[in-house]
């Protein structure tokens, strides 16, 4: 989650999601290889020579900040006690308090009572 939040922002490079995570080298090659595979980054040569990749959010990448947003959201209320990352809005300098909402009934989620059908 913390490489697609710093993708997010605009790291690409290796080194920079390295030095923002403070983890190993062989363990950043391995989330990395796992969020390519998975399609939320794709990588882009940006020097031939020596040959240097970066690595980019994809439509799916982009597609999961709302749910790193929630989840943030929620670990800053229940868990964080002020201690975690914020989330602002870059022109406004404003918190973002991101809040799920059902697309069809406008309704907020976890407000109303729901089912759960499983695939057949």
């Amino acid at each position: 989650m913390l490489i697609l939040r710093d993708a997010a922002v605009g790291l690409t490079r290796f080194d920079e999601f390295r030095k923002s995570l403070g983890i190993a080298p062989t363990m950043l090659t391995k989330r990395l290889a796992a969020l390519t595979e998975e399609q939320l980054l794709e990588k882009r040569l940006y020097s031939e020579r020596p040959p240097r990749e970066e690595y980019l959010l994809t439509e799916a990448g982009r597609a999961y900040l709302p749910v790193l947003f929630m989840i943030g959201a929620w670990g800053r209320k229940y868990r964080g006690k002020g201690k975690l990352a914020r989330y602002l809005d870059a022109e406004t300098g404003i918190d973002i308090e991101p809040v799920a909402i059902d697309a069809v009934t406008g309704a907020e989620i976890g407000t109303r009572p729901f089912r759960v059908l499983s695939p057949k």
